[in-house]
């Protein structure tokens, strides 16, 4: 081969490296439904194998680690006193910076720092559980910081409250659904659910738009997280909770469009609602709690809808084929929908967006349950349960499991974060440890 052709390889190498390589910006990733289009990405692994580095948590968290460029950011609890704000170099592991915020708030189920950052690659944006939120350059400089219960009141959640904040265009996006009476003593008497927008640059109040729902006590509750989406040239903000799901002008949060409910006369008090709305194949997924349905809505409606005004289609959950998630957001990747049943059968389901016609559902042969949200990408869907086991699934119409892993080093059940891909390889957070795998 002659040098110029030598040259002209290693280029063509590189650019196609650097051609796959993405961003994971956010908590569902540069897609906004759990995909990403890299390639290259390790089937096998474990805690010694393809291991490029594993940083040591100060603490427990749900967040899930948002990767840009060289940099990883993530949070974490620190000895059940304060939550981290967390930067890493992302080819050595090493920590290039932190914050602490103090308090630690937590229940059986999460602690303040659940919900993940958000950056668009100049700014990183942190949110804590404790309504503390901060932004920051990429070197770790304080841009500006607030405390939404300070200056909106105090959360009003039976559990710890941990939606994420979104990062779209110069605004920072945060919604609180929450109950109108005070839950175990905190919150208060008439408190209001809101979709908050905030200026990237300054943290100023944009709009506070109040959002309204008949929904009662606990079903009022929302942890999921808002979805930006375009649809027919149009763009909105897609949120879900209070036993709807509402559309709106980002740029004023005026609604645009509401549909529900999957809660019946709103008879069911405590169906507090985790899952994140995702948008397919022009069909955006309502996912109804504790073994209850879900719900095909069709995008790029107006007006009020409810029944099966503006309604695709909706799974029919049975021992067979659970079509149901309580906590897992589904992922939609290469032209389908992922669902995890997180309970009873710890099945993974593979359904056709515009019908809901299950292609498959399949046990996952999990001892514990899923509450991670999956991941796809280079053909695989990565899922891991409540122990930080892995599993690694051939994407499409078959189901095969290629590959399991035991990442998690304890036996308490608490691993949430979903696994993030970036620069052709895996961050997984586990009990104790974040893991950057690649081949």
């Amino acid at each position: 081969m002659k040098p110029n052709s030598l040259f002209l390889t290693s280029l063509f190498v590189v650019f196609t490296a650097s051609v796959f390589a993405e961003n994971w910006a956010n908590w569902r990733g540069p897609n906004l439904n759990g995909s990403s289009n890299e390639k290259n990405l390790p089937t096998k692994f474990s805690k010694t194998e393809n291991v490029k580095w594993d940083y040591e948590l100060p603490g427990v968290g749900a967040s899930t680690p948002v990767i840009w460029n060289d940099h990883v950011f993530i949070t974490s609890a620190k000895e059940q006193e304060s939550s981290m704000a967390i930067a890493l170099d992302r080819k050595t592991g090493e920590k290039l910076w932190e914050k602490e915020f103090p308090g630690f708030g937590h229940d059986d189920r999460s602690n303040f720092s659940a919900p993940s950052a958000a950056t668009d690659g100049e700014l990183v944006i942190f949110f804590f559980g404790s309504g503390k939120m901060a932004a920051f350059d990429f070197d770790g400089k304080e841009i500006w910081n607030k405390d939404i219960e300070k200056e909106y009141g105090e959360f009003a959640f039976q559990w710890t409250f941990s939606s994420s904040p979104v990062l779209h265009g110069d605004k920072v996006f945060l919604q609180v659904l929450q109950r109108n009476q005070p839950a175990k003593g905190r919150g208060k008497e008439g408190a209001e659910s809101y979709l908050l927008a905030l200026d990237a640059k300054s943290g100023e109040e944009i709009y506070r738009h109040v959002r309204p729902s008949n929904a009662q006590m606990e079903s009022l509750e929302s942890f999921a997280t808002p979805l930006p989406l375009e649809v027919n040239g149009r763009e909105e903000l897609v949120i879900v909770g209070g036993d709807v799901m509402t559309g709106h002008n980002p740029e004023t949060g005026e609604e645009i469009w509401r549909w529900g409910t999957w809660n019946e006369g709103h008879r069911e008090q405590w169906w507090r609602l985790v899952p994140s709305p995702v948008y397919g194949d022009g069909i955006l997924l309502a996912c109804a709690p504790k073994n209850a349905p879900i719900y095909g809505i069709k995008a790029g409606l107006t007006g009020t809808h409810e029944g099966e005004s503006g309604l695709a289609w909706v799974s029919e959950p049975t021992k067979q084929e659970p079509i149901t998630t309580d906590v897992a957001t589904p992922l939609f990747y290469e032209g389908r929908f992922y669902v995890v049943d997180h309970g009873r059968t710890r099945s993974l389901s593979c359904i056709e967006p515009k019908t809901g016609k299950v292609i498959y559902c399949e046990p996952l042969g999990s001892r514990e349950k899923f509450e991670v949200s999956p991941t796809g990408a280079d053909g695989k869907i990565y899922l891991m349960n409540h122990l930080g086991d892995v599993f690694v699934v051939k994407a499409g119409d078959e189901f095969e499991l290629l590959h399991k892993a035991e990442m998690g080093d304890s036996m308490r059940n608490i691993t949430r974060a979903s696994i993030a891909v970036s620069q052709r390889n895996l961050y997984i957070r586990t009990d104790t440890k974040l893991f950057c795998i690649g081949e």
